[in-house]
C-alpha cells in the first residue's frame, strides 16, 4: 500500500440502517463518499446495521452489518438531554466492530453523531476522525466535541463553516463540504413547473412556512420526505385547503431527482441551524433555483442572485416575494456550481486531504480545504 491509498473503515449512523431514510443526510453523504473513495482507489470496510445497503456500483466494500436497538438521534433531544443506550443497542455494537477492524487499517471514519466515538478517540489505538453531521443540537455532544478540538483538533471535520460556528473550537475548522455522484441527477432546463419541498418532515424543516407560500400563490407544493413526525405532518396539511400538498414520500435518488427537477423553485426552510443542505444541492444539481432562509448551511451554499435567493430566516412574505424572481436565476449557473464545489469526487479530495494531513503530518497545521 502506497502512503496515497488508505485502508479506512467507515462506520455508519446507529439510528437506521443506510437505505431506510431513518439516517436522513448522512446516509447520502455516505454513498457519495463511498463511490468517491473508490474511484481513487481506496480500500473500504463499512461497518453498519443490520439491513443496510450499499450504494450502486460499491460490491467491492467489505460490510460488515450489526445487529441492534437503533439509537435515538440527538436531534430530537432536549438540549440538556442525558445519554441513552437503550437496550440491546447497536451503537456500542458497531464500535466494538469498528475497533476491532481499526487494528489493521490506516483510519476509522465516523459519521455517526454521538457520544460514543467522540469519547473513544483519545482513549483506543485506531486514529478516528469524526465527519460532524449536526451543529450544537446538545450541550453533551457540544462539549465533548469542543473538548475533542482541544485535545485532537484534526480528527474533526465539518461540512460548513456556519455549522462548525456553533462550536466553541481551538483552532479554524476543518471544512470538507459534501458530495453527490452528479450522474444521478439530470440538469432539467424547463422552469415552469410547480413549487417544491423536501426534507424530513419534522417540525425543525418548518415545511409549514413553505406550505403558506404555496396558500398565498395559490399553487400546490410538492413534498418529498420522509414522515417523521406524523402528527406535525397532519396538523400542517390541516391548516390548509385540500390538494395544497401533494405528498411524494421517501424516494430512491433516480426518482427524486426526475421528479424534483421539473419544479421552477425549491423552498428551504429550516428553523435550526442546518449542517449542510443536501436537498438544496440536490436541486441545484437539476437546475432548479433555490430560494432558502439565510440560516446554516444553505445560506452558506446559494450564491443570492445565482443560483437562487437568500431571504432573512422565517421572513414567510420574504420566501414569497423570491419566488417571484426564480425566472432571473439560470438553470446552467444552478448545475456549474454543484460541478465545481459538491460532486463526490471533490468531497473525497478533500476528505482524503484532512485524513493524510492528520496521520502523515502528526496532526500539522491545514492550510487549505478548498
Amino acid at each position: 500500500m502506497t502512503p496515497s491509498t488508505l485502508r479506512l473503515v467507515l462506520v455508519a449512523t446507529p439510528i437506521g440502517s443506510l437505505g431506510s431514510g431513518r439516517g436522513g443526510g448522512v446516509e447520502l453523504t455516505m454513498s457519495s463518499l463511498i463511490q468517491g473513495l473508490l474511484a481513487l482507489g481506496h480500500q473500504l470496510v463499512l461497518v453498519a446495521p443490520e439491513g443496510s445497503l450499499l450504494p450502486s456500483g460499491c460490491s467491492e466494500v467489505e460490510m460488515r452489518e450489526v445487529v441492534g436497538v437503533d439509537q435515538p438521534s440527538w436531534q430530537h433531544a432536549q438540549p440538556n438531554a442525558p445519554v441513552i443506550i437503550p437496550s440491546d443497542a447497536v451503537l456500542p455494537r458497531l464500535w466494538e466492530h469498528a475497533i476491532e477492524l481499526g487494528k489493521s487499517a490506516d483510519a476509522v471514519l465516523n459519521f455517526s453523531y454521538d457520544w460514543l466515538p467522540i469519547w473513544l478517540t483519545p482513549r483506543v489505538k485506531p486514529d478516528l476522525f469524526h465527519l460532524i453531521s449536526m451543529g450544537g443540537v446538545s450541550r453533551l455532544m457540544q462539549k465533548l466535541i469542543e473538548e475533542l478540538s482541544r485535545s485532537h483538533p484534526y480528527r474533526l471535520a465539518f461540512h460548513t463553516h456556519r455549522q462548525a460556528s456553533d462550536f466553541a473550537l481551538s483552532q479554524d475548522p476543518i471544512v470538507v463540504g459534501n458530495g453527490f455522484d452528479l450522474a444521478n441527477y439530470e440538469l432539467q432546463i424547463d422552469g415552469g413547473g410547480p413549487l417544491g419541498w423536501a426534507g424530513r418532515v419534522a417540525p425543525e424543516k418548518g415545511l409549514e412556512d413553505a406550505v403558506a407560500v404555496a396558500t398565498a400563490l395559490g399553487e400546490r407544493l410538492l413534498v418529498w420526505g420522509l414522515i417523521e413526525d406524523a402528527s406535525y405532518a397532519a396538523s400542517v396539511e390541516a391548516s390548509v385547503a385540500s390538494g395544497t400538498i401533494e405528498w411524494r414520500g421517501f424516494l430512491p435518488t433516480a426518482q427524486f431527482q426526475k421528479q424534483l427537477g421539473v419544479c421552477r423553485v425549491l423552498l428551504n426552510t429550516p428553523k435550526w441551524n442546518e449542517a449542510y443542505g443536501n436537498v438544496v444541492v440536490e436541486a441545484l444539481a437539476c437546475g432548479v433555483p433555490v430560494v432558502a432562509y439565510d440560516r446554516g448551511g444553505p445560506g452558506e451554499l446559494i450564491d443570492s442572485g445565482s443560483t437562487g435567493w437568500l431571504v432573512s430566516p422565517d421572513d414567510v412574505l420574504g420566501l414569497r416575494a423570491a419566488v417571484s424572481r426564480v425566472n432571473e436565476i439560470d438553470r446552467h449557473a444552478c448545475r456549474k456550481w454543484v460541478e465545481l464545489s459538491a460532486s463526490k469526487e471533490v468531497f473525497a479530495r478533500r476528505v482524503v486531504k484532512w485524513i493524510l494531513s492528520g496521520i502523515e503530518a502528526n496532526n500539522s497545521p491545514i492550510n487549505s480545504w478548498h
